[in-house]
């Protein structure tokens, strides 16, 4: 990557807690790591049992232990027993509560753990956990995407995991020095309108469309989090002078802006635009919602182009954690067959783990050839925000 830029702890808690004040004023936006609300409200946290919060606009859920009636049945075969463990948790999500509160109870009922969750956007959650340093109180920082893991990992604050918990993921999809481990997969694609493209007008690489044939036909979202990380990523793999040549030429092509995922999609669904750059599993649930009939598909990259990123949520224990056993205990329950299925079937997202089915409409993660890339690099957004801003985007 071609910045020679020293980012001191002041910096990044400047840009996290920036980016956090910003998503607060926009609810659907949540630079680092914000996720779109899978329903068609806007609200990012609503409470299921009020916990005793930790200050700021964060809000707090509490997954008291459940009796063993309550535990879901069929536990997939080859799940580890988590068995009961018992104690308390306190995990620090950037993960909308609509998302993961579900299976986060069904951890708290199969370990017998009481896990108390600090729901918020993953910046103000990983700005947050940099401002308390040794004195917060959370056990692990369950983020949106890696580059906030990353951002985390690099100021020494996540603790090594345990190498059978890394193993059960791809080399690519955890941190190279076993700090954090990807939970679920998104990868982004180019949703299309069937009736106005078919898969082979797609161009070979997403730095493509900034050729004048996609004048007017394209929408983005550049405020996205995803988005964001997706621009991060062109810095990391090409430079900045690539990536902002591409930022230029897609604003010169008269790419219609979005105010998130979701509209665009529908505006692709619609026939408002032609394509549109978004997250694989956006389309994915608005199919499943329409019992599959719309006229759009993802066209995901699969040739190791800087398109073909697949950005995960993952998880890391923070070295100051108070409940090491019950830490360690959430991740492996978060990477087991139930867990897993869960990701896959109700957010629609990648499992990471082996053996578990996958969207028979997505192409396979095993056919997608990621960019060469530690998706912890994806930390560095202070430069692409600023990319963002200085072409007018921002």
């Amino acid at each position: 990557m071609n910045t020679n830029r020293s980012v001191s702890r002041r910096d990044i808690i400047r840009a996290l807690a920036g980016l956090a004040g910003a998503s607060l004023a926009a609810p659907v936006l949540a630079a680092c790591g914000g996720e779109d609300n899978p329903a068609s409200t806007a609200a990012p946290t609503a409470t299921s049992q009020a916990g005793t919060g930790s200050g700021g606009s964060a809000a707090t859920a509490t997954s008291a232990a459940a009796t063993p009636a309550s535990t879901p049945a069929g536990t997939p075969a080859g799940a580890p027993a988590t068995g009961t463990v018992g104690g308390s948790l306190t995990v620090y999500s950037g993960r909308s509560e609509q998302l993961v509160q579900a299976i986060v109870d069904q951890f708290a009922a199969a370990s017998g753990v009481e896990v108390k969750v600090r729901y918020g956007d993953t910046a103000e959650m990983a700005a947050a956990i940099l401002e308390e340093g040794q004195s917060s109180p959370a056990d692990i920082f369950f983020a949106q995407d890696a580059g906030a893991l990353g951002a985390v990992a690099r100021e020494g604050l996540l603790a090594e995991l345990p190498a059978d918990v890394l193993d059960l993921v791809e080399a690519r999809f955890r941190s190279p020095d076993g700090l954090w481990v990807g939970i679920s997969g998104r990868a982004r694609a180019v949703v299309y309108n069937t009736e106005r493209l078919s898969e082979s007008d797609i161009p070979p690489s997403i730095l493509d469309f900034t050729d004048p044939v996609w004048k007017d036909r394209l929408g983005w979202a550049p405020t996205n989090a995803s988005f964001q990380a997706a621009v991060t990523a062109i810095r990391v793999l090409r430079g900045d002078d690539v990536a902002r040549a591409w930022l230029e030429g897609i604003r010169d092509n008269g790419a219609r802006v979005f105010e998130n995922n979701n509209a665009i999609v529908s505006a692709v669904i619609d026939g408002e635009i032609d394509a549109g750059f978004v997250n694989h599993y956006y389309l994915m649930r608005q199919l499943a919602e329409a019992g599959g009939d719309l006229p759009a598909r993802n066209y995901i990259y699969r040739n190791g182009d800087p398109g073909a990123l697949v950005n995960v949520a993952g998880a890391g224990i923070l070295t100051t954690a108070k409940n090491q056993e019950q830490a360690i205990a959430f991740i492996r329950y978060m990477l087991s067959p139930e867990a897993q299925t869960y990701f896959a079937e109700e957010t629609h997202e990648y499992p990471l783990v082996a053996g578990v089915p996958t969207d028979p409409n997505l192409v396979p993660l095993s056919e997608i050839q990621t960019p060469d890339i530690d998706l912890s690099d994806l930390a560095d957004l202070e430069a692409t925000l600023e990319m963002l801003r200085d072409v007018g985007l921002l």
